[in-house]
């Protein structure tokens, strides 16, 4: 990948206002991808199943009138209890151990006592976990007791492209057939593909080359190497596909006209033959 393209990227990418935010910045200067040695994906494995089992454990907590503040609270309980730390929390100036986002914000939803789950709620809660020193980060959609059909079939969309973007991941591969199998899948289905946040390279870092973009042009990008670790955390919109950062906090990103968004994110290893997703907690991809 070109390095200016990629900067220019970037800094398109989460432009706000007249200035660009400390976390584009920051991606901008990452180095070259790195190959993770044997020990080093053995750490990060171990890291992002603690932030899957994060997800698993905070599942029955999530309900009707629970706050997004309580549900934080009990997400860093629980990830201090495991011996690691919120990789969220100062990030930044980020202030909390997760991000929790509902309906219609996209991404980096601040939790906080003023928010209540009501029934009919969609919600992304996104975990990063530092185990030993090591990155793993996931994320996934949960529902609020019934929720509408259309929130249904954008959260299965979502999950479905997801599973499409893993499936491009093996060596020899052009990074940017994960976007395009993403983005060709979630128009077919009515939908859009937030361009302004990406996937991204992760595990002795938070954020990592490769950038790992859900809309891509075919066979596009550098290709996939055995030994790379990164996210793939496609962000699909009702409506529009753009995403506006609050001017007040910094952080929570929304849809620009206010429809459902979703997100489902794993960390994903490629390996000599194809992929591992290593933040998968129940089983549900093989190792090929």
């Amino acid at each position: 990948m070109d390095s200016s393209n990629f900067t220019a990227n970037l800094e398109f990418s989460f432009e706000k206002q007249d200035h660009f935010t400390t976390f584009a910045k920051k991606l901008s200067q990452m180095g070259e991808i790195i190959i993770k040695t044997p020990a080093q994906i053995g750490g990060i494995r171990k890291s992002s199943q603690l932030a899957a089992q994060t997800l698993d454990y905070i599942t029955p907590i999530v309900k009707a009138g629970v706050t997004t503040e309580y549900l934080d609270h009990k997400i860093e309980e629980f990830i201090r209890d495991h011996g690691a730390i919120p990789a969220t929390k100062g990030y930044n100036g980020y202030p909390a151990s997760s991000c929790i986002s509902l309906n219609e914000i996209v991404c980096h939803g601040i939790p906080s006592s003023k928010v209540i789950l009501k029934e009919g709620d969609i919600l992304n809660i996104d975990v990063t976990t530092i185990l030993d020193g090591y990155y793993g980060d996931t994320s996934r959609m949960y529902a609020v007791g019934e929720v509408s059909p259309e929130a249904v079939k954008l959260i299965e969309t979502t999950r479905h492209c997801l599973d499409l973007g893993i499936k491009q991941v093996r060596p020899g591969n052009p990074l940017g057939n994960i976007g395009f199998v993403i983005s060709r899948y979630a128009r077919s289905q009515g939908f859009s593909v937030v361009y302004q946040f990406c996937g991204h390279g992760v595990g002795i870092d938070f954020h990592e080359e490769p950038q790992v973009d859900h809309t891509a042009r075919r066979n596009s990008g550098p290709l996939m190497k055995a030994g790379m670790i990164f996210t793939i955390e496609p962000m699909i919109n009702q409506g529009r596909p753009s995403a506006v950062v609050d001017r007040k906090d910094g952080w929570t990103a929304r849809t620009s006209d206010l429809k459902l968004s979703a997100q489902f994110e794993h960390t994903i290893l490629v390996t000599p033959t194809g992929y591992e997703v290593l933040s998968d907690s129940r089983g549900e991809y093989p190792v090929t």
